[in-house]
């Protein structure tokens, strides 16, 4: 076990980012398909293939998920990965071609490094060329590479965060593993304590101090002051954790979704407040196996997977773009 999404078997990752940009994207590659469903939450989401993923639809299983940066221009990243994976001679059997099911979700980083400057397709398929089931790099890396978190008071007053994974075996042989990129407008907290591990820094915000020297001003507390209520009106969009889970255990596509669903626990354990309507929060479920569980079971863990890839994401994020991280 790598501590890593890559620990359940036929998922690969691959990363891809522009350094001087600070944007990137990030590709968890199924070779062999996986059946897959989805939870979106928060009032800005940002997505590419999410209604295919009913159970009410056609097909079954996707080929890849994309997480990216660059806000909806991210979304052009889908193409090169599609792209690769045609190569590979992977995707959906229409008789005539084959045609990769790569849904996606982006988060808004433009605020940091070249707003001019997104994924695209080509990003795409070198993320998607460079994926493999070594254990996934954590930090400021892919669609981590410009993810932040505490923006109640803009970008200046922010925190570094990035990508996380983590994993667990959960008994009987069944792997749940988790993958994100921490971009929230909340702040990220300790679920044991509360205590802000990373989120907006303490300001002046006219003839108002919010927050002693040097710590944090605390979300919640902003958004009681009379600076914040004028804020919030105004507040940066520049949002949105998004990730996915994957576990060997058998799903169908409605339980898939469920389990998406029930990991989003681990994200409001973790990100206070969460899902706001200035997030676009979106997780994905894959599973890869063929063996039995309990569909609460592997929910419930992996709502537990999830909370720790979000801690490791926000401590791995090194300082980058004038925004302070706890990596360094």
């Amino acid at each position: 076990m790598k501590n890593s999404i890559t620990d359940v078997p036929g998922i690969e990752v691959g990363h891809a980012q522009d350094e001087d940009a600070l944007t990137g994207c990030t590709v968890i590659l199924a070779r062999k398909g996986a059946v897959a469903g989805v939870d979106q939450r928060g009032g800005a989401p940002g997505t590419r293939e999410t209604d295919l993923l009913s159970p009410f639809n056609l097909v079954s299983t996707i080929n890849a998920i994309l997480l990216s940066g660059g806000s909806a221009f991210g979304l052009d990243a889908a193409t090169g990965v599609m792209r690769y994976l045609e190569e590979q001679k992977l995707g959906f059997d229409t008789g005539v071609a084959r045609v990769p099911i790569v849904p996606a979700a982006v988060l808004y980083d433009l605020a940091l490094g070249s707003a001019d400057i997104r994924p695209d397709a080509e990003m795409g398929y070198r993320a998607a060329q460079a994926a493999s089931a070594k254990m996934a790099s954590v930090g400021n890396i892919g669609a981590g590479m410009g993810a932040t978190v505490g923006k109640i008071l803009g970008v200046p007053n922010a925190m570094k965060a990035g990508m996380g994974t983590a994993s667990m075996e959960i008994g009987g042989g069944i792997i749940v593993g988790a993958i994100v990129a921490v971009n929230a407008f909340g702040d990220v907290v300790s679920p044991q304590t509360g205590a802000i591990l990373a989120g907006v820094r303490s300001a002046q915000v006219g003839p108002i101090k919010i927050g002693e020297e040097g710590g944090f001003a605390d979300t919640l507390h902003v958004m009681q002051t009379i600076p914040g209520r004028t804020v919030m009106k105004l507040a940066t969009r520049a949002n949105t954790v998004i990730g996915a889970i994957a576990t060997n255990a058998k799903l169908t596509k409605a339980e898939a979704g469920r389990v998406a669903q029930m990991a989003q626990d681990g994200l409001a354990r973790t990100i206070r407040p969460a899902h706001t309507m200035l997030d676009g929060d979106t997780i994905f479920a894959l599973s890869t196996g063929s063996k039995k569980a309990d569909v609460s079971t592997v929910g419930a863990f992996a709502a537990e997977v999830l909370m720790q890839a979000i801690l490791r994401g926000t401590q791995s994020a090194a300082s980058l773009g004038g925004v302070p991280g706890l990596g360094d």
